[in-house]
């Protein structure tokens, strides 16, 4: 507490003493050097609240009111990517003139607070249905199972990061809702493209895919790279291939290429990146690649393969033990969004 707050209370004490033991108003001024008007403010106040403390002030009344303030909750409930200038338009049309920064307040007061939207696939009810069915049958699968999945996939390592942000106005524990995701499609840019593949046992190879993918070269990327990986991350002979349903991996051509080189592949929904645990490799990858700022691609094609080798098999390991809960997470959701 500051010393002159500190200062007034003691005088404020005193003058309530000095009034207690039978003190006059115009005594109690003389005593203490005060005004009459100063004691006889202090002690009215103390006669009628019991206090001389500083109470509670009722401040500047609101311009926002109760009508106004269930007409931003229902639009931002209804829409949440309506920004903060919409709404301050929308008040403006009922006679309600209020600045942006005051809506925001307002809004967080009722547990709506602006936060960059979660980015996931957009899932069709064929899509919900696939990813519920698979997350059914595979519950109850021994952790053997998963253990000899070898887990591939590609993706994009940008050199330099993407910094677009976007907001949704939600309220917590609602992250992952439909309408407050933002869809996305494989791919939306990049350097360089790598495969990838892994196990519970740690990291497999890497490959960096030059020029255009098609299935010839999904192929060759394939029989250059799984069954060294297998022998590697020493797979039981029951090993399953994982993949997704890129057309690439699902051509006639590479069925029978998979089919021809005895590769047993696990049956996968489409639009499922949170049940392939690689994706949160891909994270682990793309973090210790850009924190070696590579200048050029030819540094970014070697700071993949170096960081992709440094993976530890502990982080794999894990990865796949838990893998149960993402399954549970699906069912929970009816077959949509999680939050892995």
């Amino acid at each position: 507490m500051p010393r002159s707050k500190e200062i007034q209370k003691q005088m404020r004490k005193r003058i309530m003493k000095l009034y207690q033991s039978g003190k006059g108003y115009k005594a109690i001024s003389k005593a203490l050097g005060l005004q009459q008007t100063t004691v006889r403010a202090i002690i009215h106040k103390w006669r009628k609240h019991g206090t001389v403390e500083n109470l509670p002030r009722s401040g500047r009344p609101t311009k926002i009111t109760p009508r106004a303030q269930r007409q931003l909750i229902q639009e931002v409930t209804k829409d949440p990517t309506t920004t903060s200038k919409e709404l301050q338009a929308s008040l403006a049309s009922v006679k309600v003139s209020v600045h942006d920064s005051t809506i925001r307040k307002r809004l967080g007061k009722n547990g709506l607070h602006g936060r960059v939207p979660r980015r996931k696939p957009l899932l069709s009810k064929k899509n919900i249905k696939a990813r519920l069915s698979f997350a059914r049958k595979h519950l109850d699968d021994p952790q053997d199972f998963w253990d000899n999945t070898l887990w591939t996939d590609e993706t994009k390592v940008e050199l330099f990061g993407r910094c677009v942000s976007h907001y949704v106005w939600r309220k917590s524990n609602t992250a992952f809702q439909k309408k407050n995701i933002i869809p996305t499609v494989k791919y939306g840019g990049g350097s360089v493209m790598v495969w990838g593949c892994f196990a519970a046992s740690g990291p497999g190879r890497l490959a960096v895919i030059n020029g255009t993918m098609n299935s010839a070269v999904y192929q060759n990327i394939l029989k250059e790279n799984v069954r060294p990986s297998v022998c590697d991350l020493k797979l039981k002979r029951t090993w399953v291939l994982q993949q997704d349903n890129d057309p690439k991996h699902t051509s006639k051509s590479t069925s029978e290429w998979l089919k021809k080189n005895k590769m047993k592949t696990l049956e996968w929904p489409s639009q499922s990146p949170d049940l392939n645990p690689i994706e949160m490799l891909w994270h682990d990858l793309k973090k210790a690649v850009h924190a070696r700022k590579p200048s050029n691609v030819a540094d970014l094609q070697q700071f993949c393969k170096d960081e992709w080798a440094k993976i530890p098999p502990q982080r794999c390991k894990r990865l796949m033990a838990s893998y149960r809960k993402r399954l549970i997470a699906v069912v929970a959701a009816k077959g949509g969004p999680t939050s892995y």
